[in-house]
């Protein structure tokens, strides 16, 4: 096909809307919003050295010594497990196994993963297991690790099992949280901890132009919402346009995931937006609402869950529930897979060397096989055999020498590979040569995922998003002539 001299090129990859169901954006009728890690971006590790401090601080004053700690960004990705029985943090494939784990900060050896999860499979259905599966969640991983590490050298005041000392943790950084210190600072000083992106307010009003009806839901207040919303917007909408002319609907204080499975009371913000006034009969007119619930939604729109598309970056609150209770059409915001695409770029000369190898490994264990094989019945004479047992044991020595040789060559590969984008625990969306559990949950639960909500702009409103022909073992298997 010849391409039209004003044919627009595709969006470079980082940039690009992945589809695991078929969406088309023409039938979409109403789009609603996430506000943290979605509309608004965060500097991860700014604010996340800030929660951990924070995080400290409600800590210390249980007495657990934790004025020395510092804050390691590159200990905990999104994606891992808590494993609160054995004090571990893990990274497993789809299928629940664990491919890397840690005990505390020290990374385990092959042979103690093994002991430790050679007959266990991760079940996040199991209260053992706690799925780390937002930006927001690495503080608290972080500083879990490091108090196994001080728990298991007998250096914490109380007695805690593994279980305890997360739930403390976790309890901290709740209160850390709710007590809105962290948001405060942010709303003081917004240009120190927001990464703005200019294309995001176009990206929505060529949505709301195009007929979509457009929805803030959120867990922040209605305080902080209005600010964050206002400095990452405002400033790059048309003169005179303030974002609050985007959306129909902006609900604050949600609740979710409640908000998708629940019947939820609704107040409505009135006047200066300071008074709330209940509203029994649910939200019934646009504006600002707190609480509230998405039935709600649905019937005050008129229109059908299908029909919407919610997009968020929290695995379970924005994704899974959405997608189960209620069938809405989701879209999940993973801010890292612009880096991990840039590092698969960056190996992927490399990395197609690894596969080659890998290749000519797994032919010359073939021929080991078949060797030995004929070794076998070279000498136990049950069956004929393709060559003299010194022949064979020649050919099988020759084979292992250069399988070795291989592995030389293979090995340093593999290992950089493996370490992509964090030295730790290596890709987002990998588990080794499988993908990961997080890659399973986006595959499971999210229609389509990207690294921005500005990649809207790119795509339009008008797209057909196509999901990809499913991939099988088999699919690169020759075919018979």
């Amino acid at each position: 096909m010849t391409d039209l001299p004003d044919s627009p090129a595709l969006p470079p990859p980082e940039r690009r809307i992945y589809c695991n169901r078929t969406l088309n954006l023409r039938a979409i009728r109403a789009v609603g919003y996430d506000l943290d890690y979605t509309l608004v971006h965060y500097r991860v590790e700014p604010w996340e050295r800030r929660a951990y401090r924070e995080l400290q601080d409600k800590l210390a004053t249980q007495g657990l010594p934790v004025a020395d700690l510092v804050f390691d960004p590159e200990l905990v990705t999104r994606g891992l497990v808590v494993d609160t029985e054995l004090g571990n943090l893990v990274k497993a494939n789809r299928f629940g196994y664990v491919t890397r784990a840690a005990h505390g900060t020290r990374l385990l050896s092959f042979d103690e993963l093994r002991a430790a999860y050679g007959r266990t499979l991760v079940d996040l259905a199991e209260r053992r297991w706690v799925f780390l599966n937002t930006l927001f969640e690495l503080s608290e991983g972080c500083m879990f690790a490091q108090l196994v590490d001080r728990l298991d050298a007998g250096r914490l005041p109380v007695r805690l099992g593994y279980g305890e000392l997360y739930q403390a943790v976790r309890k901290a950084i709740d209160e850390a949280h709710l007590e809105g210190e962290l948001k405060g600072d942010i709303v003081a000083d917004p240009g120190a901890y927001l990464e703005p992106d200019p294309e995001v307010a176009p990206a929505l009003l060529d949505q709301r132009e195009a007929g979509k009806v457009l929805l803030v839901v959120t867990n922040s207040d209605w305080t902080y919402a209005r600010r964050m919303l206002d400095v990452t917007l405002t400033p790059h909408l048309p003169g005179g346009v303030r974002w609050e002319e985007l959306f129909t609907l902006v609900i604050c204080s949600a609740r979710k995931p409640d908000f998708f499975s629940r019947r939820m009371p609704a107040f409505a913000l009135t006047g200066d937006g300071e008074l709330l006034r209940a509203a029994p009969g649910g939200i019934r007119a646009a504006g600002v609402w707190i609480g509230g619930d998405a039935g709600q939604v649905q019937e005050f729109l008129g229109v059908p869950g299908e029909d919407i598309l919610y997009v968020g970056d929290h695995v379970v609150t924005d994704v899974q529930v959405t997608k189960a209770v209620l069938r809405w059409r989701t879209a999940l915001v993973l801010r890292e897979l612009e880096a991990e695409l840039g590092a698969l770029a960056s190996f992927r000369e490399r990395q197609t060397e690894l596969a080659r190898l890998m290749d000519e490994k797994v032919r010359l264990e073939h021929a080991m096989s078949q060797a030995r094989l004929g070794l076998l019945r070279a000498e136990g004479g049950y069956a004929p055999a393709p060559a003299s047992p010194g022949t064979l044991r020649g050919r099988i020595a020759r084979l292992r020498e250069a399988i070795a040789a291989l592995d030389e060559r293979i090995g340093p590969l593999a290992r950089d590979s493996g370490e992509l984008l964090n030295r730790r625990w290596g890709l987002l969306m990998r588990a080794g040569n499988d993908k990961s559990l997080l890659a399973r949950q986006v595959e499971g639960f999210a229609d389509v995922y990207t690294s921005r909500v500005s990649n809207f702009l790119l795509e339009t409103p008008f797209s057909y998003l196509r999901a990809p022909r499913g991939s099988l073992p088999h699919d690169d298997a020759p075919l018979p002539d």
